[in-house]
């Protein structure tokens, strides 16, 4: 299995963990959305993220789903989520997950760290837990952690550890994170990959910045990856047309607590995964949530109809 780089690009889909409705894991439903998102374009996979419930999961499930998803995207490169805590844990995992050949993992820094000192030091730890030979994603989501990377820590890190070799952007408002890094770059700093997070709703400006793809979940993959090609190819203007065309149904994801029901019921009515049910703590979509997201799912149909 190769490993990511600082030239990998492309869209790397954040993967739901599929549940039956009594709160197992659903081993047939992994094998069928690792096939669904690969068919649909991505470059690879990212598991155990946080739109993956991998806090609802033991370190036995973790690594049975790490193990399925390897045996079925055979040479596509397969990211893994390691955050938690504890070093302890995270270093277990992470070289549980290489043994098994996972591309790398991703890391993002944990609550309560407030200093750039303390943000610099914890990723050093991680680097020396784990080895400098495991390619790492850093994660950078203050949405979700509440720790804020600053773009002097952010260069620090870079380039005091040469085996992080991708950034997650999630930062919100943080175009400019991505035009600052790449300013970096071409001053000499050694380039890192770029994906972006958000549940792709920025895509198109981000990329547009520097950005080498996305990492994020959405029912339709497939628009992911079709942006990511026409920005590539500097056709600016069709990759806008095909984003609007599903921006309603990705700004509705973006309700918090609601967009992984969302996601897995669209994932769940494409024939994907066999059920749309979360883990307990989980919440199934109300009545009058599903009436919303089958309106926006008509009007989708009928926007792409029109573009096509």
């Amino acid at each position: 299995m190769p490993h990511i780089t600082s030239a990998s690009k492309g869209v790397f889909v954040i993967a739901v963990t599929p549940f039956t409705d009594t709160g197992a894991i659903d081993m047939a439903s992994i094998d069928s959305v690792t096939d669904f998102y690969l068919e649909t374009g991505a470059e690879g996979l990212t598991i155990l993220g946080m739109m993956g419930e991998a806090p609802k999961l033991t370190q036995s499930e973790a690594l049975a789903i790490t193990k399925q998803t390897l045996t079925r995207t055979g040479d596509k490169p397969v990211i893994v989520g390691v955050s938690g805590p504890g070093l302890a844990a995270l270093g277990e995992l992470t070289k549980a997950v290489m043994g098994m050949g996972a591309a790398g993992v991703m890391v993002a820094p944990p609550m309560g760290l407030r200093t750039n000192e303390q943000i610099t030091g914890y990723y050093s730890q991680v680097i020396q837990t784990i080895g400098t030979e495991v390619p790492v994603v850093l994660q950078d989501f203050p949405l979700a952690t509440d720790v804020r990377l600053s773009i002097g820590a952010l260069g620090q890190i870079i380039e005091a550890h040469p085996s992080i070799v991708m950034l997650k952007h999630e930062d919100w408002p943080g175009l400019s994170k991505i035009s600052d890094l790449r300013k970096a770059e071409a001053d000499g700093r050694r380039r890192i990959s770029i994906l972006c997070g958000n549940g792709g709703i920025f895509l198109p400006e981000e990329m547009f910045r520097g950005a080498d793809g996305a990492m994020t979940g959405f029912g339709y993959p497939e628009m992911m990856v079709e942006v990511c090609r026409l920005c590539d190819a500097g056709d600016q203007d069709r990759a806008q047309d095909i984003f609007d065309a599903y921006l309603p149904l990705v700004r509705y994801e973006q309700q918090p607590g609601v967009g992984l029901g969302v996601r897995k019921y669209v994932l769940a009515k494409r024939g994907v995964i066999a059920s749309a049910a979360q883990r307990n703590p989980g919440t199934p979509l109300p009545p009058a949530a599903v009436a919303e997201v089958e309106r926006l799912l008509a009007r989708q149909t009928k926007r792409l109809h029109e573009l096509s």
